[in-house]
Protein backbone atom coordinates (compact mmCIF):
# COMPACT_ATOMS: atom_id res chain seq x y z
CA UNK A 1 0.00 0.00 0.00
CA UNK A 2 2.71 2.41 1.18
CA UNK A 3 4.24 1.72 -2.23
CA UNK A 4 1.01 2.97 -4.43
CA UNK A 5 0.57 5.92 -1.92
CA UNK A 6 4.44 7.49 -2.44
CA UNK A 7 3.83 6.80 -6.23
CA UNK A 8 0.33 8.67 -6.00
CA UNK A 9 2.15 11.17 -4.12
CA UNK A 10 5.52 11.48 -6.34
CA UNK A 11 7.75 11.11 -3.56
CA UNK A 12 8.71 8.95 -1.08
CA UNK A 13 6.82 9.86 2.72
CA UNK A 14 5.89 6.57 3.73
CA UNK A 15 8.33 3.80 4.66
CA UNK A 16 8.46 0.96 2.18
CA UNK A 17 8.66 -2.84 3.02
CA UNK A 18 7.68 -6.26 1.93
CA UNK A 19 6.68 -6.80 5.40
CA UNK A 20 3.11 -6.76 6.42
CA UNK A 21 2.79 -4.57 9.42
CA UNK A 22 5.38 -1.49 8.96
CA UNK A 23 3.05 0.85 8.67
CA UNK A 24 1.78 2.22 11.99
CA UNK A 25 1.29 5.75 11.67
CA UNK A 26 -0.97 7.94 9.08
CA UNK A 27 0.63 9.35 6.52
CA UNK A 28 -0.60 12.45 4.33
CA UNK A 29 0.11 14.03 1.26
CA UNK A 30 -1.03 16.40 -1.33
CA UNK A 31 -0.88 15.13 -5.38
CA UNK A 32 -2.24 16.41 -8.34
CA UNK A 33 -3.97 13.86 -9.97
CA UNK A 34 -5.33 14.26 -13.53
CA UNK A 35 -5.32 18.30 -13.01
CA UNK A 36 -7.08 17.46 -9.50
CA UNK A 37 -5.62 17.99 -6.01
CA UNK A 38 -6.17 15.14 -3.87
CA UNK A 39 -5.00 14.49 -0.56
CA UNK A 40 -3.79 10.52 -0.07
CA UNK A 41 -3.57 9.14 3.12
CA UNK A 42 -1.88 5.94 3.81
CA UNK A 43 -2.82 3.90 6.70
CA UNK A 44 -2.11 1.41 8.50
CA UNK A 45 -4.42 -2.35 8.07
CA UNK A 46 -7.67 -2.87 9.57
CA UNK A 47 -6.54 -6.09 11.18
CA UNK A 48 -9.17 -6.71 14.21
CA UNK A 49 -7.55 -5.71 17.75
CA UNK A 50 -8.56 -4.50 21.15
CA UNK A 51 -8.87 -0.86 20.82
CA UNK A 52 -6.31 -0.06 23.77
CA UNK A 53 -3.59 -2.09 22.32
CA UNK A 54 -1.05 -0.52 19.68
CA UNK A 55 -2.98 -2.52 16.71
CA UNK A 56 -6.60 -1.11 17.83
CA UNK A 57 -4.94 2.15 18.01
CA UNK A 58 -4.00 1.88 14.27
CA UNK A 59 -7.34 0.47 13.11
CA UNK A 60 -9.00 3.52 14.77
CA UNK A 61 -6.91 5.69 12.86
CA UNK A 62 -7.61 3.39 9.95
CA UNK A 63 -11.30 3.56 10.05
CA UNK A 64 -11.03 7.39 10.83
CA UNK A 65 -9.29 7.81 7.50
CA UNK A 66 -11.84 5.98 5.52
CA UNK A 67 -14.87 7.86 7.37
CA UNK A 68 -12.84 10.76 6.03
CA UNK A 69 -12.08 9.66 2.53
CA UNK A 70 -14.42 10.19 -1.05
CA UNK A 71 -12.50 6.81 -2.84
CA UNK A 72 -11.07 4.08 -0.79
CA UNK A 73 -8.04 1.81 -2.62
CA UNK A 74 -8.86 -1.56 -1.20
CA UNK A 75 -5.19 -3.11 -1.52
CA UNK A 76 -4.88 -6.70 -1.77
CA UNK A 77 -1.83 -9.15 -2.15
CA UNK A 78 -2.62 -10.59 -5.54
CA UNK A 79 -0.16 -13.58 -4.82
CA UNK A 80 -1.99 -14.44 -1.76
CA UNK A 81 -5.56 -14.24 -3.42
CA UNK A 82 -8.44 -13.03 -1.36
CA UNK A 83 -8.08 -14.51 2.32
CA UNK A 84 -11.01 -14.49 4.35
CA UNK A 85 -9.39 -11.49 6.64
CA UNK A 86 -10.18 -9.41 3.30
CA UNK A 87 -13.73 -11.00 2.81
CA UNK A 88 -14.36 -9.60 6.10
CA UNK A 89 -13.14 -6.16 6.06
CA UNK A 90 -14.19 -5.56 2.54
CA UNK A 91 -18.11 -6.71 3.91
CA UNK A 92 -17.49 -3.97 6.03
CA UNK A 93 -16.14 -1.34 3.83
CA UNK A 94 -19.47 -1.86 1.97
CA UNK A 95 -20.92 -0.83 5.03
CA UNK A 96 -19.13 2.74 5.31
CA UNK A 97 -21.05 3.63 2.41
CA UNK A 98 -17.92 5.01 0.50
CA UNK A 99 -16.87 4.04 -3.36
CA UNK A 100 -14.21 1.28 -2.95
CA UNK A 101 -11.44 0.45 -6.16
CA UNK A 102 -10.38 -2.86 -5.19
CA UNK A 103 -6.35 -2.60 -5.99
CA UNK A 104 -4.43 -5.65 -6.32
CA UNK A 105 -0.44 -5.72 -5.76
CA UNK A 106 2.83 -7.21 -6.26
Amino acid sequence: KSTLFNRLAGRRIALVADTPGVTRDRKEAEAQLRGRMVKLIDTAGLEESAPETLAGRMRASSASAVSQADLVLFVLDARAGVTPQDEHFAQWLRRQGKPVLLVANK
